[in-house]
């Protein structure tokens, strides 16, 4: 219950601040065009508070969160009064017009860039790029990569955590170049290599098993500390305390091995030596299943007990003065401004899945996540769904903030408006279009869910 919880508000506060963000940007600059404004409402649906301000214009908090809007007035929508006519959206320039309407996107990437700016300054913790050995074959071993290596620049880019080195190698993969990178080795030598992209998939699901660069785990003793009720650990005999010696004869030298194995193998017997107390003992074990068809994966269902000083020596904190986190605020929200944009066009060609694509459900799931790991997690997760929105909404597509700025800049350059009957057929389009990545993206996380 408590996860539900955390899903839900962090949700709600993500959506909320993001939201009236988008929306005020249309508000404000609605305002300073002019252009009287009727309602500013988060949310959709049955209004559950309304506030009318003294300047007329109605505030409120609506049943279904899943956006906002701002309604002007507008005589396309109803009786204007002569006196107001002047100040109706549908009389304002066509510069105005499109001022307001482009305000709700730039909103969203001018908070990103706040956002961005607090979490370099806070500082963000990671994991510091230490390679697991490479699997045979792969790109990463073919290379000369070894354990215990760690990245430090991609494409000369420096890279202080995991995060920032998956965020780089994917936005170079996108772009189908080689991967240059800079190494320190065991001795503490910096040495330059790439590895070549061509043939690898660009998905980010499969990028990083094509090359075969994984985060280097320090081995955890297999000793289990607790079982999960019916699952096949506790089937099996195992107890807490018992030390997981081997498998079907093959020594278990990290709780890491043992779970890469049973992973691999879903439904398969294996025989169990275990050391509880000063005794060996005997077992054997049924593997359980999680998920079905290519993605079911083999499950133990147990617990082991994590040190909590195991990792320290592989921690990293990046930390910017206020200063220097201004440009590359700016930076990261142009670079994931152009990896968004970069995604869904591969989702289009096919070189990217459409199973990326998250709905409300997988957005709030996240937004629990993050929340409980901390402050900058948060922040940092609300800046990518800040820019996200500011980039769809930037679409070309009829119903969207980009639908609406290319019907004025057609009018801009014809010189009157597109005809009711065309608006009409974009507008049917767009919702089509729009069901469509919502049923999508619902799909997906339901699928999620039952995985």
């Amino acid at each position: 219950m408590p996860e539900i919880f955390w899903s839900l508000g962090g949700f709600l506060v993500a959506i909320g601040v993001l939201v009236s963000f988008h929306e005020f940007g249309h508000y404000y600059v609605a305002r300073r065009c002019g252009v009287r404004v009727l309602r500013f409402s988060i949310g959709f649906g049955r209004q559950l508070w309304t506030y009318r301000a003294k300047d007329g214009v109605e505030w409120s908090l609506s049943l279904i969160p899943l956006g906002g809007y701002v309604k002007m007035l507008d005589e396309r929508e109803g009786i204007v009064p002569p006196a107001l006519r002047d100040q109706a959206f549908n009389n304002a320039s066509v510069g105005k017009r499109m001022a307001i309407v482009a305000a709700g996107p730039i909103f969203n990437f001018a908070l990103a860039v706040v956002l961005y700016w607090t979490v370099f300054v806070i500082g963000v913790q990671g994991l510091r790029p230490v390679l697991a050995e490479p699997p045979a074959g792969s790109l990463a071993a073919k290379a000369g990569l070894v354990a215990g290596e760690e990245i430090t620049r991609v494409a000369g880019e420096p890279v202080d955590t995991w995060d920032d080195l998956r965020a780089r190698i994917v936005d170079r993969a996108l772009d189908k170049n080689s991967l240059p990178l800079t190494v320190k080795r065991g001795n503490g030598s910096l040495e330059s290599l790439s590895l070549p992209l061509s043939g690898v998939r660009v998905d980010p699901e499969y990028l990083f098993r094509d090359l075969g660069l994984r985060p280097y785990e320090k081995p955890i003793p297999a000793v289990i500390e607790r079982l999960e009720p019916g699952e096949a650990a506790e089937a099996s005999g195992v107890k807490p305390g018992d030390q997981l010696l081997s498998y079907n004869g093959v020594p278990i030298s990290s709780w890491q091995q043992w779970a890469g194995w049973v992973r691999a193998h879903p439904g398969e017997l294996a025989k169990l030596e275990v050391r509880r107390q000063n005794q060996i003992v005997q077992l054997q074990v049924i593997i359980g299943q999680l998920g079905h068809g290519e993605e079911t994966m083999g499950r133990f269902g147990a617990a082991v007990a994590n040190p909590g000083d195991l990792w320290q020596d592989l921690r990293a904190v990046s930390r910017s003065g206020p200063l220097e986190a201004l440009p590359k605020a700016l930076d990261e929200t142009w670079r994931m401004s152009s990896l968004t944009l970069r995604m869904l066009w591969r989702m289009v060609t096919g070189e990217v899945s459409v199973k990326n694509v998250s709905g409300p459900i997988q957005i709030a799931q996240v937004a629990g996540y993050s929340a409980q790991i901390g402050l900058v997690a948060f922040l940092s997760f609300m800046a990518v769904v800040s820019v996200s929105l500011g980039v769809l909404n930037l679409l070309p597509v009829p119903v969207l903030d980009g639908g609406h700025l290319l019907y004025y800049g057609v009018e801009a350059v014809k010189g009157s408006p597109l005809s009711e009957r065309a608006q009409e057929a974009g507008q049917r389009l767009g919702f089509t279009l729009l069901a469509l990545l919502m049923g999508l993206a619902f799909y997906n996380d339901v699928v999620r869910l039952l995985n």
